[in-house]
């Protein structure tokens, strides 16, 4: 009677199991923006965001970050070195894992190879394999086991956009199998093995989109959590599909995204998304004896000293002055993924003078950043045309040009990278119309265009070889090859400096 009434008292007082809190912070789509300075001062700067994780985790050992890519690619800092110094700046701020997004594949699926070499963090993707051997490009996934002895198994998926959203010349070599039956794969060895399913995807939500990560999550059932990338979507609390968390901070560290999952005899309770602002994230509590709540917090030193480096290397060839302009010229892309823009004019204006073409085509997506008034400086420049394509000269007929201008329509009101801007011709267009029959009235070089002449047309290599989705425009006779984007802009700007060129090319009805 004395043993059960003890054991009853055991029982009673015996602490009552309490959930655990488990984050996952991320990032995605930094295009390389690493300062507070960059995209307007919007951007929360790599450094800060460094900061923030990794004084949290230490409060929370359960906590890791990862990263649904388009990062090693996009500003000058970064393109200067393939890459690379994006690596040593990932290495020092703490980076758990990340997924690569179509523009990691920018210097060549090789080059990503050595780059994810050289990460201190796993770099992982299912779906992508070489031809050649049929092998996976990269490891597909990695189980992390947290302190409190939870395992987190993390796969990650990228878009077969890449296939044509990366500089097709690369993407030969590469095939990308079905994604929802890699992630069913995934799931299923992972799901053994592991108490949290977790997919970084370079997938987005935009409907124009070949696969989505909405459709990974309807039709893949078992992951927990996925962090997406590849649309540019704030997602402020996230989506929910069936049980799968879908979690996205826009773009340009403009947010830090945090999934928070309460997690309690072996399983979720529950599980949030949230935006932190670059407000929220500067502000941290820094003594709580003092009962200082508002102090800003101060940068990774380790980020901080990379970044010196790297800077101090690329100081001398950044810094070169190229010119004055009169004016800022524009590349939001909510404008210029849907219609003309001065910056698309003078960009493709440069090319006919360059090249003596009759007409000029580029798409939306190669003009990464506004240019601003005053002195242009090379990293300027490099920061508005970061992917270091190639003007070339091909013949084509005046059916295949009507067609790629249709295509370039196609998805208005949506934003599109490969809306075109142009020299050289005029057209309408009706997006009330169905897709493909939407463009009127085209004009090249002033008379009406003729489906069966045949034209010299100058763009960049990532167009003429299916970029965007041009297949169209593939394996066309070349003319002639010219400098990379950057040279020739920077010839035809230095003359033409005050930014003569005529605007009203396109015109939707």
């Amino acid at each position: 009677m004395f043993i059960a009434l003890i054991t009853a008292m055991v029982f009673l007082i015996a602490p009552i199991a309490s959930a655990e809190e488990i984050v996952f912070f991320h990032t995605n789509d930094m295009h390389s923006r690493l300062l507070e300075t960059d995209d307007g001062k919007k951007s929360i700067g790599l450094a800060v965001l460094a900061s923030y994780i990794n004084n949290f985790k230490k409060s929370n050992p359960s906590t890791l970050w990862f990263d649904a890519g388009d990062t090693l690619h996009g500003m000058p800092m970064i393109n200067i070195s393939r890459g690379e110094n994006m690596v040593k700046l990932l290495n020092a701020a703490g980076l758990d894992a990340m997924t690569p997004g179509n523009h990691d594949f920018n210097y060549s699926a090789e080059r990503l190879t050595e780059l994810a070499k050289k990460c201190k963090f796993p770099v992982i993707t299912s779906n992508v394999f070489w031809k050649k051997d049929g092998k996976r490009l990269l490891k597909s996934s990695k189980i992390f086991t947290l302190k409190n002895g939870v395992k987190i198994g993390v796969f990650g998926l990228t878009t077969p956009e890449t296939l044509y959203k990366a500089n097709p010349v690369y993407m030969g070599k590469l095939k990308f199998e079905d994604t929802v039956e890699i992630a069913k794969q995934e799931i299923k060895a992972l799901k053994p093995n592991c108490d949290i399913i977790v997919a970084i995807s370079h997938l987005g939500i935009d409907e124009s989109s070949i696969i989505k990560s909405t459709d990974v999550a309807k039709a893949a059932p078992g992951i927990d959590v996925i962090i997406d990338g590849h649309s540019h979507t704030e997602l402020p609390s996230g989506i929910v599909i069936g049980g799968t968390l879908i979690a996205q901070t826009g773009c340009y560290e403009h947010n830090l995204g945090k999934v928070t999952i309460d997690y309690e005899n072996k399983r979720i309770v529950s599980k949030k998304a949230e935006l932190l602002n670059k407000s929220a994230v500067n502000k941290v509590v820094s003594d709580k004896k003092s009962g200082d709540f508002d102090k800003l917090l101060a940068p990774d030193e380790k980020v901080i000293s990379a970044l010196k480096v790297i800077e101090r290397e690329n100081k001398a060839i950044l810094n070169e002055k190229i010119c004055e302009i009169p004016k800022s010229l524009s590349a939001d892309r909510e404008i210029i993924r849907r219609s003309e823009a001065e910056i698309g004019d003078l960009l493709t204006d440069s090319f006919v003078w360059s090249t003596g073409a009759d007409a000029a085509i580029v798409n939306s997506g190669t003009i990464r950043a506004d240019l601003k008034a005053g002195v242009v400086t090379r990293g300027d420049i490099l920061s508005v045309f970061p992917f270091g394509n190639i003007v070339e000269v091909r013949k084509v007929s005046g059916k295949t040009l009507r067609l790629a201008l249709e295509h370039s329509v196609r998805y208005y009101p949506s934003t599109a990278g490969g809306f075109l801007q142009v020299s050289g011709i005029t057209f309408d267009y009706d997006p009330k119309l169905p897709q493909m029959r939407r463009v009127k009235n085209v004009t090249i070089k002033g008379a009406p265009l003729d489906d069966n002449a045949v034209y010299n047309i100058a763009s960049l290599d990532f167009i003429f070889n299916g970029g965007d989705g041009y297949s169209m425009l593939k394996n066309l006779p070349l003319e002639k090859s010219y400098a990379s984007i950057e040279e020739v802009f920077v010839k035809f700007i230095r003359q033409n400096q005050n930014l003569n060129f005529k605007f009203s090319r396109i015109n939707r009805l």
